[in-house]
């Protein structure tokens, strides 16, 4: 699996969420139990993983994202 989006913006991440799945590609969030368990203070930020096949297209339906 590969990183395409680190955040600790839950609106955002929920929307690449989104963009990926109406695009077909399954995503994953890492380290959603540990920002649970730290109080949700931002400390941990979730990470957004696809598999290493759709990292490309997940990069470029994340691009403008990622700039904000």
């Amino acid at each position: 699996m590969e990183e395409v989006l680190r955040t600790n913006d839950p609106v955002k991440l929920s929307y690449a969420q989104h963009l990926l799945a109406e695009a077909g590609i399954e995503g994953f969030v890492a380290d959603q139990h540990i920002s649970a368990v730290e109080g949700n203070i931002g400390a941990f930020p979730r990470r957004l993983m696809v598999k290493s096949e759709d990292k490309l297209r997940a990069d470029v339906l994340l691009a403008e994202l990622r700039q904000e």
